[in-house]
């Protein structure tokens, strides 16, 4: 018995690691679709109300796609640890109506669509908190974000 659970055991440890590559969550769903990953980082970040916001938060996963030092995947940058929602690649959406919207917004922006005043920016955070840094340059207020670019 102690030999099969120690066997087992090895098992988990040798998969868990890989877990990540495929998508695999042993404790849940994880999104691996970059179309998937793109409408959970809109949903889950712009107040689900706006189209705008969402488009600006799609234009942001985009540029951040485009630019050095970040992942090279919609999924790898949406899920960059501490950059959006908590489980924005795994927990549910429920809300019908904002799903569609993100969905749409989503097929838009794979389409090459861009929000024009989030050209440069690669960085967004809840509207109405403000920091002391001099380096950010704000472009847009949309769907509960201030958008910015840094200097």
């Amino acid at each position: 018995m102690r030999t099969r659970l120690l066997s087992l055991l090895g098992i988990l440890v040798a998969v868990l690691p890989l877990s990540g590559c495929f998508g695999i969550s042993l404790f849940g769903y994880t999104a691996t679709n970059p179309r998937e990953c793109l409408i959970r980082a809109m949903y889950f970040e712009s107040n689900r109300s706006s189209e705008e916001g969402m488009l600006a938060v799609g234009t942001v996963v985009m540029n951040r796609l485009a630019a050095p030092g970040f992942p090279k995947t919609i999924c790898g940058v949406v899920g960059q640890k501490n950059q959006f929602a908590d489980g924005v690649l795994n927990r549910p959406m429920t809300e019908r109506t904002s799903l569609a919207r993100a969905s749409s917004v989503a097929d838009s922006i794979l389409a090459g669509a861009r929000h024009p005043a989030c050209a440069g920016a690669m960085f967004f955070h809840t509207s109405g908190l403000r920091f002391p840094y001099d380096n950010m340059h704000y472009v847009l207020v949309a769907g509960g974000n201030a958008f910015y670019e840094k200097y």
